[in-house]
């Protein structure tokens, strides 16, 4: 068995980043970028009010009150023609241009409006509440530089710069196979001691929530010739997922399954809890994650390693979940040679701390459990015992919606 890290580290290292596509804007929200976005224009493209109010000169308002003559009115998208001559004013509002000889805007609140004139009741500040020229950012400026997970500010500022396509890196295509002749869809007949697969869905999701497109196949029956006909219709996919099957029971199939495929299989167990029947390789072209048929040790694993595997392919660092510092809520015993990931509740207590709760129970077949936690308390192989309040390590779950 191998360490988590080390798993990961061997994931990551046979993947590569995918090729690129062109997207639009509307379509580039949660995209990984692979190009930079550089500005196409300055932004404003000129001076321009920062509020409602009047461009003047500033030279023709050194004593307070004065008195200056409106000669004519600049609504945002609608510039004066001309330029101010002293004693003048001109009308504006928040986004106009500023005129051509104006250098200051007086905000309506310190200003009395007559028909054609205007008292300035201040001694304003030259350049007063004047957005300059390229004062967001200037024609050229690298805005937003690759890799990176597009969010809706970026959209935002790549619209500003005047981009209506990026590019982007290609989704994963991720085949996701449950196997196991106990295994039933939601909706249909559950045979005497089956059960109701999730294993799918969930993994669907996560890949989803990750980047990935995933491609869903039929449940394959313990069958090595179904197995192996299920992963070939696969072709074409970047990433195979399996659940089930990948231990070393007599109904374990996969492996022997994916042989006559070609299968390159680099490692074969994880030294974790749960989840340690765990195979990564390769069949074809496409890389290929066998993970546990217990769906809590499917899950906890797709969170640790099929997420940074599509990270990677995005073109992302694909680096372990991130982790946070809590007081444990309960003791804990002193952990034996494989990491423990253990379910728990996250909660203030009366001053202020994180409180991580382990749940009673963890087996690796009770979903509800896990579904109700709101992390994982990381338990590092040999880990001595820790007692109620000290610090441990928790992955916060419901990160990207997983």
């Amino acid at each position: 068995m191998i360490s988590v890290d080390a798993a990961r580290e061997r994931i990551l290292a046979a993947l590569s980043p995918l090729g690129t596509e062109t997207v639009s804007l509307a379509a580039a929200w949660q995209r990984v970028l692979a190009a930079p976005v550089t500005a196409r224009m300055d932004k404003p493209g000129t001076d321009v009010s920062a509020m409602d109010g009047y461009a003047v000169r500033a030279a023709d308002c050194t004593a307070a009150p004065t008195q200056l003559r409106v000669v004519g009115s600049a609504p945002a998208g609608h510039p004066f023609v001309g330029a101010l001559a002293p004693g003048e004013a001109v009308r504006l509002f928040t986004g106009s241009v500023l005129p051509g000889g104006a250098d200051t805007v007086v905000i309506q609140e310190d200003t009395d409006e007559g028909d054609d004139a205007v008292e300035i009741r201040i001694v304003p500040r030259t350049g007063a509440h004047i957005r300059p020229r390229a004062g967001d950012f200037a024609a050229g400026a690298i805005l937003l530089a690759p890799p990176r997970r597009l969010t809706a500010r970026d959209v935002g500022i790549a619209a500003s710069a005047g981009h209506a396509w990026l590019t982007v890196r290609r989704r994963p295509r991720v085949a996701i196979l449950a196997t196991g002749d106990e295994i039933a869809l939601p909706g249909d007949p559950v045979p005497a001691g089956g059960v109701v697969s999730s294993n799918s869905f969930v993994l669907d999701a996560i890949v989803r929530a990750a980047g990935g497109d995933p491609v869903t196949l039929p449940v394959a029956p313990d069958d090595p010739a179904a197995i192996g006909a299920a992963v070939g219709a696969a072709r074409g996919a970047d990433l195979i997922v399996t659940s089930g099957g990948a231990s070393v029971g007599a109904h374990d199939l996969v492996r022997p399954a994916l042989e006559p495929l070609g299968l390159s299989l680099d490692f074969w167990k994880i030294a974790m809890r749960p989840g340690k029947p765990f195979m990564f390789g390769r069949v074809g072209e496409a890389a290929l994650i066998g993970l546990p048929g217990n769906p809590v040790s499917a899950t906890v694993c797709a969170i640790l390693f099929l997420v940074p595997a599509i990270e990677r392919l995005l073109g992302l660092p694909g680096e372990a979940p991130a982790t946070i510092r809590a007081r444990a809520g309960g003791a804990l015993p002193a952990n034996d040679h494989r990491a423990d990931h253990l379910r728990a509740s996250l909660a203030r207590d009366g001053e202020g701390d994180l409180v991580a709760t382990p749940a009673a129970r963890q087996d690796s077949s009770q979903m509800a459990i896990l579904a109700a936690a709101d992390a994982l308390i990381l338990r590092a192989p040999n880990a001595p015992a820790v007692a109620q309040g000290e610090v441990v390590d928790v992955i916060v779950l419901g990160g990207r919606d997983i």
